[in-house]
């Protein structure tokens, strides 16, 4: 569990980060010596091509791969130090995920996923604290409807509100309006970058759509690897 105490915020911070994947002469780099910093309360596009290393580069800022070369922090904790159990524990406790399509659980209304992480992360399940997350992404009137009850949209809303109920360090959203029409996918990267600011987390959103961008706060491109911007 997450101390008592209060932590400071940082961000993230990548140095020199290379990813190589595959084994002998099927071997590419995935990520070429990328720097990058995202502080608390930034919410940072990444761009490019498919195949660029985007999706890469959401699995070493999120500790899911370790880098081969250089060092991934958040608020100044390197992920290569921790062994994998703490690093597990780490990225439960500090990192939230945005995926594509909501990714919920069918079976469960809106608050009941939120209140799952909760439990998850050996947290007191407070049912006023999840209905207080879900009406700031507004959903306050949905609270208890399933997933097949909702829109995209919606469903969108309510994985920002789970991804953001423990409180983290850094979001990470992969993707969040691929599923979305014009509309729906504006709504949701402004709630995205409202909610950035308002928790002070510092937030990482690879997209396709250049048509959200505005909402941005800085937009780096990547390609083959690299990153500039």
């Amino acid at each position: 569990m997450k101390s008592a105490e209060t932590v400071t915020r940082t961000g993230l911070h990548l140095a020199g980060v290379t990813l190589r994947l595959g084994d002998g002469d099927d071997t590419i780099t995935a990520l070429d010596t990328v720097n990058l910093t995202v502080a608390p309360g930034e919410l940072v596009a990444v761009v490019g091509p498919s195949g660029a290393g985007k999706s890469s580069l959401l699995a070493v800022a999120g500790g899911l791969t370790l880098p081969d070369d250089g060092t991934v922090t958040i608020d100044g904790n390197d992920l290569a130090t921790m062994k994998p159990a703490a690093r597990t524990a780490y990225r439960r406790e500090h990192i939230g995920f945005v995926f594509q399509s909501g990714n919920l659980i069918p079976a469960l209304t809106a608050v009941d996923q939120l209140l799952l992480i909760q439990h998850l992360n050996r947290r007191r399940a407070g049912r006023r604290d999840a209905e207080q997350r879900l009406a700031e992404v507004g959903m306050a009137g949905k609270a208890h409807r399933r997933p097949h009850q909702l829109s995209g949209g919606e469903r969108q809303r309510v994985g920002i509100a789970r991804a953001l109920i423990g409180g983290p360090s850094l979001l990470l959203a992969d993707e969040p309006t691929a599923a979305l029409d014009r509309a729906r996918s504006h709504e949701v990267v402004e709630l995205l970058a409202r909610e950035t600011e308002r928790a002070q987390v510092a937030t990482v959103m690879v997209t396709h759509d250049t048509d959200v961008l505005q909402h941005c706060d800085r937009v780096v491109e990547m390609v083959d690897g690299k990153l500039s911007g």
